[in-house]
């Protein structure tokens, strides 16, 4: 008999094994792949964006699906613990942009190395290639897992902490879902998040700016109405199928929730070339480069001041010949480009599969778990913890933070509960 079985030995499972154990407790930890942290050690872009520096408020801010859920947990074990647990166990962190957090070594094994040996010097037991069926209850408490294989085996408490469907190759693939309303939880609806999106305008489908990188614009979701309902100020690319990179994954959540809204199954974007500067400073710059050099096309003009490919597309787009010349350029027509440069409009119509997203909207209804403890209102010794929980948020460490607060924090509970049964 375990005090406690931790199934999912990603970054929520493993740190849920490690607080478990610190704890006192009896642990097995579970994990159906044949290695434990896979998608850890992919993370990042194998580097692993451990956490982020930033106030906890600014951090909840990050996380705009429920972040407000993880507030107690974060009362408990914030990003400022993760730095410091990670630096006991030897691993040096280093501060990059935007306060983002790596290990000064560059490698996401790193940390799965330093996550795993720590496991084991607890004495936690771990079974890779481990498969599990179900979850067993029983009058309303949680009495241990049924692997694949037909062994049953005893807990007092279950930690499931198995993700999401995001990135399935990394064992992510929805098991925990079918376990977790079987103890009466609800699931609310899936759907992918940091996840590229698809568009069919004409420009995508002739791939006329496919592979085209725009750094730091302002990048926009808009309403049926118009209105900017949210702007991300990153870089982007223009793929063959619609739109990637930072500004279009951190956009993406919001197109999938007004797609459900639209009539004609699309959603208008928008692109600010130059987010820090309103449309006046932009007419000026335009007219200031062209007065200097007014002989020469103003493709070749202007091709300094902005992407050389993206001009010739917006030139077409607004019906300027790109090789007139600034003397016989009509002012409206300057006006006009820099409209255009200030605001590019297109439509999108959805987003790639949940199994290509980096993570999973949806989930275990936190409506339903204890925030303080990480516990089920409905089971008596179940426990949840990172993705499988209704709570995500963008890239740039801010999923991977909660995975260790919610993992830390339903460890600990489930240990001290467990360690209270007779």
């Amino acid at each position: 008999m375990y005090d406690c079985i931790v199934i999912g030995g990603g970054p929520s499972g493993l740190m849920a094994s490690i607080a478990a154990a610190e704890k006192g407790g009896k642990v097995l930890l579970l994990d159906k792949g044949n290695k434990l942290g896979r998608k850890l050690g992919i993370s990042g872009g194998g580097r692993c964006n451990v956490t982020n520096r930033m106030p906890v408020n600014e951090l909840i801010q990050q996380i705009p699906g429920n972040g407000r859920f993880l507030y107690s947990a974060l009362s408990m074990f914030n990003n400022e613990d993760i730095i410091i647990f990670f630096e006991k166990l030897g691993i040096t962190l280093k501060e990059e942009d935007h306060g983002r957090m790596f290990p000064a070594t560059d490698k996401a094994q790193t940390v799965v190395n330093a996550l795993v040996n720590r496991v084991k010097e607890l004495g936690v037991e771990i079974r890779t290639d481990a498969s599990v069926k179900t979850v067993h209850y029983h009058d309303g408490r949680t009495t241990g897992i049924e692997l694949k294989n037909r062994e049953v085996i005893l807990a007092k408490t279950v930690i499931i902490a198995v993700g999401g469907k995001s990135v399935p190759q990394t064992g992510s693939t929805g098991d925990g879902y079918a376990w977790v309303e079987k103890a009466g939880h609800t699931i609310t609806e899936l759907y992918p998040t940091e996840v590229p999106i698809t568009s069919s305008e004409s420009f995508i489908q002739e791939k006329v700016l496919q592979g085209l990188s725009l750094r730091n614009v302002g990048l926009s979701v808009l309403n049926e109405k118009g209105k900017i309902i949210v702007t991300h100020q990153l870089d982007m690319i223009f793929t063959h199928f619609g739109i990637s990179g930072p500004a279009a994954l951190r956009c993406s959540q919001f197109v999938v929730k007004e797609l459900k809204k639209s009539n004609d199954r699309t959603v208008t974007m928008m692109i600010d070339l130059f987010p820090d500067k309103n449309e006046e400073d932009v007419v000026q710059e335009i007219t200031s480069v062209l007065e200097k050099e007014p002989k020469k096309a103003i493709k070749n003009a202007l091709k300094g001041y902005i992407p050389e490919r993206y001009l010739l597309f917006l030139l077409g787009h607004i019906g300027i010949e790109s090789d007139m010349i600034y003397a016989y350029l009509a002012k409206e027509k300057i006006r006009w480009l820099a409209k255009t440069i200030k605001g590019f409009t297109f439509k999108v119509n959805g987003t790639l599969s949940i199994e290509q997203a980096f993570v999973t909207g949806g989930g275990v209804s936190i409506k339903e778990v204890d925030p303080k403890r990480m516990a089920s209102k409905k089971m008596k010794g179940l426990y949840f913890c990172g993705e499988i929980l209704d709570v995500h948020g963008y890239t740039g460490g801010f999923n991977i933070t909660a995975a260790f607060v919610t993992g830390h924090v339903a460890g600990k509970s489930a240990a001290e509960e467990a360690i209270q049964q007779p």
